[in-house]
């Protein structure tokens, strides 16, 4: 399917929730006069009736009343339908944005750009117009992590398919994926609230003494006792021994007062984000799923006899019973008659004692799920993508590959395969397309390791892990400078080759010393990789290294990247062909602003 079937669907999509969310929006605000209309009338029912001592007037007044919460109800439906359609219209606006104007209104990832990493910093797969923005659809902290995590850490083959199964089947659930998304975008998420929450799963809650938890029973049952004694006999000595015991409930109440408060110390108004949170454990538990990766993850949701959600939606009822704690009037009175925030204690006690340990679990699996979803949003956009199929035999070929992140428009794609000689000897002229065609290998074996589609009409590889050297930089925090930087990443990937079979990127290495240096060593560092079972390319400027394929024809093949010269003109294809390149650009261009005669 093509980028304009989808953008028409988007659009669709898009006007259908406007038009509903201005009905939902007209329906909100006709309500909102109804129940003021309503409640007037209630109050005036009311007055009627103590004016005139009409007793219907009460209860008209009470049926007001009654008809006046049934409209809040309906109103507060209505309410939750609107916010969430109103994302939904956000949504389809956005992938519409992004089909039409390239737009990229999703978080960028920056935060996960690390240099240290064997190719992540290399291949942009983090930052403004990264890969990673790209794929994102996720809104909540955990699917962020997830996302990434899935392009930072390639899967097993065995993971692969299963990722590869389950995207495949939510690809063509777009109400389900985007309801999903909706209901995340919903979400109080912020990371400091998640660490809280998982710093609360792990901190110890001590137990409510023994002797607290038969008070906090005994007291209430003899004050109800007594108040039924006094409205039976009206005998002052029960009045007296209510007006003891309650100032007495709310001394021992006191006496738990700071444990309760450090029970939900850091945790205040997590209310509403443990609802949200059940909300997508719901929605996650109720999908109807036939692939294995996403049975496993429902699995991982029962705990107790019961689901994740249902556990996640009593703690939530918990957290709104203790921050009523903060409310003056609500703790005298439930303390006061009931000892009411010493038995939610008690709950908190025996749910983090059975639960807490699987609150980690639960949010990485909303974290899994909206990672999975986005990788399906992919899929479902880019329908010309191929899943490539895995092999045991070291075997990595691409046809028409490209980079994903380059419009359809001005993409140019390439065949590559490493099976007959599995290391390419990379030549070509500035600006002729090597460095761009290193990272679209790259970025489509981090694909291929997250589960996801490449950018290509048929592809197959072996998973393997990934060691990428094409963009090192002084550090001037560790006192290193651009060569030794360059030199420490190559000895990681060489002493990794020695492990076994990797595929490996160098663009450019040795920049930082003379010519004869950089030759010398650049033919050294192919000459170790021949060694090893490494599979790959290394782009270079210098032809004298492409000799280095006579010796080892067997394993080395040279490729370019040519440019042509017309009406005076540097003209690119940016097509890969066999062979060394043979026309420079750097002269000409100089030459053409006159830097040089």
């Amino acid at each position: 399917m093509h980028h304009t079937d989808r953008t028409g669907q988007y659009r669709q999509l898009a006007e259908r929730y406007e038009q509903e969310f201005e009905q939902l929006s007209s329906t909100h605000r006709r309500l909102g006069i109804i129940r003021l209309l309503v409640m007037l009338g209630a109050l005036a029912c009311f007055y009627a009736a103590y004016s005139s001592g009409y007793h219907l007037w009460t209860g008209t007044g009470i049926a007001g009343i009654a008809i006046f919460l049934w409209l809040v109800k309906w109103q507060q439906r209505v309410e939750k339908r609107r916010l969430l359609v109103q994302e939904l219209l956000h949504i389809n606006r956005n992938e519409l944005s992004f089909f039409t104007n390239g737009a990229l209104p999703f978080a960028d990832g920056s935060s996960y750009t690390d240099p240290a990493h064997p190719y992540a910093a290399d291949l942009d797969l983090f930052g403004p117009r990264s890969l990673y923005q790209h794929l994102n659809r996720t809104a909540t902290t955990m699917g962020q992590d997830s996302l990434a995590a899935s392009l930072l850490t390639p899967g097993s083959t065995e993971e692969i398919l299963q990722r590869q199964a389950v995207i495949t089947e939510a690809a063509e659930r777009l109400d389900a994926r985007q309801y999903f998304q909706a209901t995340a975008r919903l979400s109080p998420d912020a990371r400091v609230e998640v660490l809280r929450l998982q710093a609360w799963a792990v901190a110890p809650l001590a137990p409510v003494p023994s002797w607290l938890r038969v008070v906090s029973f005994a007291m209430p049952s003899v004050l109800a006792v007594c108040i039924l004694m006094y409205i039976f006999t009206h005998d002052p000595e029960w009045w007296s021994a209510i007006t003891t015991i309650v100032p007495l409930q709310l001394a021992i109440f006191s006496i738990a007062f700071k444990r309760i408060k450090d029970a939900i110390a850091g945790t205040e108004k997590v209310q509403k984000l443990l609802l949200s949170y059940a909300a997508l454990l719901r929605l996650i538990e109720d999908t109807d799923s036939d692939t294995p990766w996403f049975n496993s993850l429902q699995q991982r949701l029962q705990h107790n006899g019961a689901a994740a959600s249902r556990h996640i939606h009593t703690l939530a009822g918990i957290y709104n019973s203790m921050e009523q704690v903060h409310n003056p009037f609500a703790l005298v009175g439930m303390n006061g008659l009931y000892l009411h925030h010493i038995h939610i204690l008690q709950r908190l006690v025996i749910w983090k004692q059975q639960n807490a340990a699987c609150i980690s679990t639960w949010l990485q699996c909303i974290g899994d799920a909206e990672a999975i979803y986005s990788l399906a949003g992919f899929r479902y956009n880019n329908a010309g993508y191929c899943f490539p199929t895995l092999n045991d035999n070291a075997i990595i070929q691409f046809t028409e590959l490209g980079h994903p992140v380059i419009p359809t428009a001005k993409r140019v794609c390439n065949d590559i395969s490493f099976a007959q000689n599995r290391f390419v000897v990379l030549t070509g002229s500035n600006m002729s397309g090597k460095s761009t065609f290193l990272r679209t290998l790259g970025v489509n074996m981090a694909l291929a390791g997250a589960g996801a589609p490449v950018c290509a009409t048929a592809a197959t590889l072996q998973p393997m892990d990934m060691f990428v050297s094409m963009r090192q930089s002084d550090s001037l925090a560790d006192n290193e400078s651009y060569f030794f930087a360059e030199v420490k990443r190559l000895h990681q990937i060489i002493e990794r080759l020695n492990a076994g079979p990797a595929f490996v990127l160098l663009d450019e290495i040795l920049r930082g010393t003379n010519s004869d240096d950089k030759r010398s060593g650049t033919v050294g560092v192919i000459e170790k990789i021949v060694g090893t079972q490494a599979i790959g390319a290394i782009a270079t400027h210098d032809l004298e290294v492409c000799l280095t394929t006579d010796k080892y024809p067997q394993v080395l093949v040279n490729k370019c990247f040519e440019v042509e010269i017309h009406d005076n003109e540097l003209v690119f294809d940016y097509k890969l062909r066999n062979g060394v390149c043979r026309n420079k650009s750097a002269t000409f261009i100089m030459k053409k602003m006159r830097i040089i005669d």
